[in-house]
């Protein structure tokens, strides 16, 4: 059955200017602290690095694309290299990017609107959000805002970070921001090279802990009629001076609908997945959310280069559309 913001196109447009005028009124209301200011000269200390594939396989999308993305992240890199988070800042992912529009540079890359892969301007940037993030959680940074996909558009294709480990954004309202609850500052650096999106994220003193992400209870069940694809992501805490582990915690639950085939030979049959209230619930918001991807990547904590994953591969609020 069609959703009704397919059938009435200018309700979905009406619903996203009402949530941007929404988000611009809080932020002005909060005075939020922004992190504003950078240096193109890096941090003495690197405490985490990452790289993610600019071209892969996305089932049958078409290849200029993933060109076009990189136009896109090329542009964006340069509103956050170099950015400081000083005590008490907060990164905004749109704060710093600001809108994609063509009179900008921008041009049309991949985007995951109302449960499809859809084109629009600005396409490809959850590729850099999914970077950032992941770094995010190799830091004692602050998640604060994140969103992940109701939606898995894609089967695995060169992945090396577990499912549902990246982040979607859409302006301005699907945010990615993380805060320095520290007392020193940290900076982002993000670059391009011919094949690769890379970041790092540097420190001005060594910071004691490196951090270990992995997931557990990767699974893909039946759900009625629907395919889903559920995991957890957890993170283990290490003292870098004696290597001894301080704690792990749940980061996150993750769970999305499938959208292509999957092997028989891992699907779980005979068993439905309970569905919270909180679930069913998203499912009505993820029907007027927003217009992802997670990319195959490559990550290096400089602290600790053992395997990411500790089990075989596989986000909080789900959305429905994203920059991605």
């Amino acid at each position: 059955m069609p959703r009704l913001t397919d059938r009435h196109p200018w309700l979905f447009q009406a619903r996203v200017h009402q949530k941007r005028l929404e988000r611009r009124w809080q932020d002005a209301l909060g005075r939020t602290p922004f992190a504003r200011t950078g240096s193109s000269e890096s941090l003495a200390c690197r405490q985490t690095r990452h790289q993610s594939l600019l071209r892969r396989r996305l089932g049958d999308s078409d290849p200029q694309l993933q060109e076009n993305k990189i136009i896109n992240l090329g542009l964006a890199n340069r509103h956050i290299d170099g950015l400081i988070l000083q005590p008490g800042e907060v990164f905004s992912f749109w704060s710093c990017v600001g809108r994609t529009t063509a009179a900008r540079g921008y041009v049309d890359g991949m985007q995951l609107s109302r449960g499809e892969v859809r084109t629009g301007i600005g396409g490809g940037l959850c590729q850099l959000a999914n970077l950032l993030y992941w770094m995010a959680l190799h830091t004692p940074l602050t998640v604060s805002e994140r969103h992940h996909h109701s939606f898995d558009p894609f089967p695995d294709e060169q992945r090396t970070l577990p499912f549902g480990s990246g982040a979607g954004v859409f302006y301005n309202y699907i945010d990615l921001r993380f805060t320095n609850p520290t007392s020193q500052p940290f900076q982002l650096r993000v670059w391009l090279t011919d094949h690769h999106l890379k970041g790092a994220i540097h420190t001005s003193d060594t910071w004691p802990v490196s951090y270990h992400v992995f997931e557990r209870q990767h699974r893909f069940r039946r759900d009625g009629d629907r395919i889903i694809r559920s995991n957890e992501i957890w993170r283990s805490r290490i003292d870098k001076a004696s290597g001894k582990q301080l704690g792990e915690e749940l980061l996150m639950h993750n769970r999305s609908e499938v959208k292509y085939a999957v092997d028989p030979a891992v699907l779980m049959e005979c068993q439905t997945e309970s569905r919270s209230s909180e679930d069913r619930a998203q499912d009505r918001v993820d029907s007027d959310e927003w217009p992802g991807v997670n990319e195959a990547a490559e990550a290096t904590s400089d602290q600790d280069n053992s395997a990411l994953l500790d089990s075989n591969p596989g986000e909080e609020q789900r959305v429905d559309s994203s920059s991605g």
